[in-house]
C-alpha cells in the first residue's frame, strides 16, 4: 500500500552526525534523505551517475567539479556523474538525493 510521507519529518537530525534513509532502492536508481548536523560533510567524491539534491531544510554549501554553490530550502542541482563533487552543511540541513543509475 502507498504510503503518504512528510519528508522533512522522514529523517530525524543527530548531533554531530549526518543520518541517511533510503526511501527507494531500484535497479534502476535510488532516493535517500539526508539530515546534516551542521560543519558535518561529505568529502569531494565522484559517481557513475547523475544526481538530483533537493534542499529540504537549511543550507549546504555544495561544490561541483570546483565550483562553489550554496543552496538553500526549496532549491535543487543536478550533480553530473563522474564529477567530483562534495557537500558541507552551513546550518543544519535536510536534502534529498535521487540517484539515477544508467547511462
Amino acid at each position: 500500500m502507498p504510503e503518504i510521507m512528510k519528508l522533512k519529518e522522514t529523517v530525524a537530525y543527530q548531533d554531530h552526525a549526518i543520518v541517511s534513509k533510503t526511501i527507494v532502492e531500484k535497479k534502476g536508481g535510488t532516493v535517500t534523505l539526508f539530515a546534516f548536523d551542521s560543519d558535518q560533510n561529505l568529502s569531494e567524491h565522484t559517481a557513475p551517475f547523475d544526481a538530483l539534491v533537493q534542499i529540504m531544510e537549511g543550507e549546504a554549501e555544495i561544490s561541483i567539479a570546483g565550483k562553489l554553490l550554496r543552496l538553500a530550502e526549496g532549491e535543487m542541482i543536478v550533480m553530473p556523474a563522474d564529477k567530483p563533487h562534495a557537500v558541507r552543511a552551513i546550518t543544519r540541513f535536510k536534502m534529498m538525493l535521487v540517484m539515477i543509475k544508467s547511462k
